[in-house]
């Protein structure tokens, strides 16, 4: 079984690979996502290190002066996306959109040097790397958190990965659709409608950009201009797993300053944390900062934080509480409680399981030494493979496949599952 499905997810890196960069699925997704590619790059090290790198690389060759890692590189035109370069008009020199996406490159960078067969290539290439990880996690405290709280607030629902999140329905309310240009929006050509954001959502996802955009993408102005600002724990453990990772990394790369900057980042960080547990639902939840209140909503944001290093009493309450949520569904982890009225089992990030979230939890938790929980969220993520194939997300009841098809974060974490999986659990 194992071999079959790990052929089978190396045939789809290979048929969404365009040389340089890996579109996550044709169609729906044309182009370049940061995240995407940073997680493709673990899958493609299984079969072809140098091509790892240059996945990576790729992505950050179109980093901003300013440090700011874009979420989409748009290499070439494709008209079947929307909003493409047109709208996001952020001047650079290979068009780009102009906000960013969870900062998992630290991340993977480490782990690809920890793997690596050709030690001294990847030294090589993971030292080239690291000054560049650092200049865009620098910029996430400078520009996200401008009063210094050691937590980062995304601007746009988009950075979160998770866009349609029931967290952000209400700090949605303030966002205006007055203004909005007319548009086509081009995903319901390649998805069904009802497993995509809703069409309000979308005019209040393009208000926000182009709000951004007459204030010309100056991120010393965007955080304070946004009516959405939401501290998200499963970003800020992103955030705080990658920069712990790259001080370890250029620890042993002989960079002294990038690893005591990025370790002090990881130890605020983890320390602000605190503020955003709830013993109520026995996870964290996000802040909206605007407001100035938590947002009461027990999404996956708040299990997501178990990828960063987190105290053992916190990591073994999310193991309890995953393990409560397992009993409400079929397949672990979904992304919003199935007994919540919000529960959307087929509706992007309402509802749905996602490999990727999977992969990350088990890892933050198998680590914690929650072991049985691990196990199970990974035999959750074949058996979907097995009952569905490589889809983009999962309903957490019925295992159907829902969004795009033969997906590249899917398969990537495929190989990861069937490769690590006894280092995993």
């Amino acid at each position: 079984m194992g071999h079959s499905l790990i052929d089978h997810a190396v045939d789809i890196l290979n048929k969404n690979d365009l040389r340089t960069y890996t579109v996550p699925t044709h169609g729906l997704y044309p182009f370049q996502w940061n995240w995407d590619s940073c997680l493709v790059a673990l899958g493609q090290s299984y079969f072809d290190e140098a091509r790892a790198w240059t996945e990576i690389e790729t992505l950050f060759a179109s980093q901003w002066d300013d440090g700011l890692v874009p979420h989409i590189i748009f290499h070439k035109d494709d008209p079947g996306y929307f909003p493409g370069p047109d709208v996001w008009q952020t001047g650079q020199p290979i068009p780009t959109s102009g906000i960013t996406q969870p900062p998992v490159a630290g991340f993977a960078v480490r782990r690809l040097y920890d793997r690596a067969k050709d030690k001294a290539q990847a030294a090589k290439q993971a030292r080239a790397l690291l000054p560049k990880i650092d200049a865009w996690h620098d910029w996430f405290f400078r520009c996200r958190d401008p009063e210094g709280t050691g937590l980062v607030a995304l601007i746009h629902p988009w950075e979160s990965g998770r866009d349609n999140s029931v967290d952000w329905d209400d700090a949605f309310d303030r966002v205006p659709t007055e203004g909005v240009e007319p548009f086509e929006r081009r995903d319901l050509m390649h998805a069904d409608a009802s497993h995509r954001p809703t069409q309000a959502q979308y005019e209040r996802y393009i208000y926000l950009v182009q709000l951004f955009r007459d204030l010309g993408w100056d991120n010393t102005k965007l955080h304070d201009a946004s009516p959405f600002q939401i501290v998200d724990p499963g970003f800020n453990g992103i955030l705080i797993r990658s920069c712990a990772d790259l001080a370890d990394l250029a620890d042993a790369l002989g960079e002294p300053e990038i690893a005591a900057r990025n370790r002090a980042w990881a130890k605020a960080g983890s320390a602000a944390m605190e503020a955003l547990w709830s013993d109520t639902y026995g996870q964290y939840l996000c802040y909206d900062r605007k407001a100035g209140r938590p947002v009461d909503n027990p999404s996956v944001a708040g299990l997501i934080a178990a990828f960063a290093p987190l105290p053992q009493k916190r990591a073994d309450r999310i193991g309890t509480r995953i393990k409560n949520m397992g009993e409400d569904v079929t397949y672990l982890v979904p992304s919003q409680p199935a007994d919540t009225a919000t529960f959307d089992g087929k509706r992007y990030w309402r509802g749905p399981a996602w490999l990727i979230v999977n992969y990350m939890i088990s890892d933050g938790l198998a680590h914690a030494g929650q072991h049985d929980v691990a196990e199970r969220i990974v035999n959750d993520s074949l058996s979907l493979i097995e009952a569905s194939g490589f889809a983009e997300y999962y309903d957490p009841i019925t295992g159907e496949g829902c969004g795009g098809k033969a997906f590249s974060w899917t398969a990537a974490m495929v190989i990861e599952f069937l490769t690590r999986s006894k280092e995993l659990v």
